[in-house]
């Protein structure tokens, strides 16, 4: 059964991995996905938590990376719209996806 605190998890392993592969990227192109997806997503639906993003992902990485990683409330929350998408391939997204239905 899923929980919304394994939901939760699920998504703190996203993040982790997503954080993981961009740091190993001295080019960054994941943020810069992430910078481009945001910018799309909140002129086609200005949501305040897509402006919310739009203020974080202005910042440096460091920054970005500890909201990303975040484990409280504020954290989680961010993570349900997190614009960070694409930044997996579908094989990465998918082993957590998979580590966490086998739990």
């Amino acid at each position: 059964m899923r929980t919304h605190q394994r939901i939760d998890e699920r998504s703190l392993a996203l993040a982790r991995a997503i954080v993981a592969k961009i740091d190993n990227d001295p080019e960054r192109a994941g943020l810069r996905r992430a910078r481009e997806n945001g910018a799309r997503w909140f002129r086609e639906n200005p949501m305040p938590a897509l402006a919310e993003w739009q203020a974080i992902l202005q910042r440096d990485w460091d920054e970005v990376r500890q909201v990303l990683l975040d484990p409280s409330e504020d954290g989680r929350r961010l993570r349900q719209s997190n614009p960070f998408c694409g930044v997996l391939e579908p094989r990465e997204r998918w082993d957590i996806y998979r580590r966490f239905a086998d739990e």
